[in-house]
């Protein structure tokens, strides 16, 4: 069976979707609906809409790539017209948008994702994979680094639920726990009203111990995320999709100074190789498959993603009590 599949937004990711929706197997990409008098007349070679009613006719499924502000009205739209939704990240503006969105796909009996595309990068799959197999033994801290300039892009949320979103996912998603607690410290540097920095700590459901520190003020990209255990650490570029562990020694220094400071001594270090298919791709599989089986194990589900909304609003409420305080 083929798909029809659409795209509704044709911002940087919509063009993005729109590229690769044009080379998925099993879909036929439609076009695009964009209302803006800016856009173009064709896509990949598809036509851009203006008229949304008539762009759903016979679609599929549709990818939601517009402002965050608009995704519950889009939302609305395609679950009335029973069309299953990839919504880019965060699902929507707030939690309450975030959860009527997820009632309203699950009354309607759709399938519904977020595109939290982090899942899908090869070095995060390979360290889930190998956390899974016991690679680190106990896993006692998570700490990610999501740093660069800012996206002129981003006009309706702040760094928190742009950026940190995607390190709240995939942090409890590679450990499999669930957050307990949150804390954050926020910065407003650019004249914005939105926060443009924050440093988030946590913990999780089995005691690990997590960071997250994302800003748009650093003048190089950084998206980093280093898993410590009892035996080692992995360390991901997912810029580069590399995954590098760093194992605990098994030789003891004869220095005893050196040994009592460092409590763990260095061991080998490896990269590992990783296939390397394109996270957008795969995560455009997967939602593909997700539609055809009803299985949605395999995508980021609604539910999870008003989720990390809602851990999203406790930092920026955190960081703004004590920025006010």
């Amino acid at each position: 069976m083929t798909l029809r599949a659409g795209v509704l937004g044709l911002g940087m990711m919509g063009k993005n979707h729109c590229r690769v929706l044009a080379s998925v197997s099993g879909v036929e990409f439609v076009g695009v609906y964009d209302p803006a008098d800016n856009v173009p007349d064709r896509v990949e070679g598809k036509p851009v809409s203006k008229d949304l009613e008539a762009f759903l006719d016979g679609v599929d499924y549709c990818v939601v790539a517009t402002p965050t502000i608009y995704h519950l009205e889009m939302g609305r739209v395609l679950a009335g017209r029973g069309i299953h939704a990839l919504i880019e990240k965060p699902v929507a503006h707030d939690a309450e948008s975030s959860q009527e969105l997820v009632d309203l796909f699950e009354t309607a009996g759709l399938v519904g994702g977020v595109g939290h595309i982090e899942r899908f990068n090869p070095a995060l799959q390979s360290m889930r994979t190998r956390l899974e197999d016991g690679l680190l033994g106990d896993i006692y801290q998570i700490a990610t680094r999501r740093q660069g300039p800012f996206p002129g892009r981003i006009a309706d949320v702040g760094v928190i639920k742009d950026l940190a979103t995607h390190d709240i996912d995939l942090t409890a998603w590679v450990s499999q726990q669930s957050y307990v607690t949150v804390n954050a410290r926020t910065a407003f540097q650019s004249g914005r009203k939105h926060e443009d920095m924050v440093v988030a700590v946590g913990t999780l459901s089995k005691g690990t111990i997590v960071t997250h520190t994302v800003n748009w003020l650093t003048p190089f990209k950084e998206r980093t995320t280093i898993v410590t255990g009892e035996k080692g650490a992995l360390v991901a570029d997912t810029l580069t999709a590399d995954l590098t562990y760093f194992e605990n020694g098994v030789f003891h220094t004869e220095w005893a100074g050196m040994s009592a400071f460092r409590g763990v001594s260095e061991g080998d270090v490896t990269r590992f190789a990783i296939q390397k298919k394109e996270p957008l791709l795969a995560e455009h599989e997967a939602f593909r498959d997700a539609v055809l089986s009803g299985d949605t194990s395999g995508i980021v589900t609604l539910a999870q993603g008003a989720e990390n909304v809602l851990i999203a609003e406790k930092l920026v409420a955190d960081g703004l009590q004590y920025r006010l305080g």
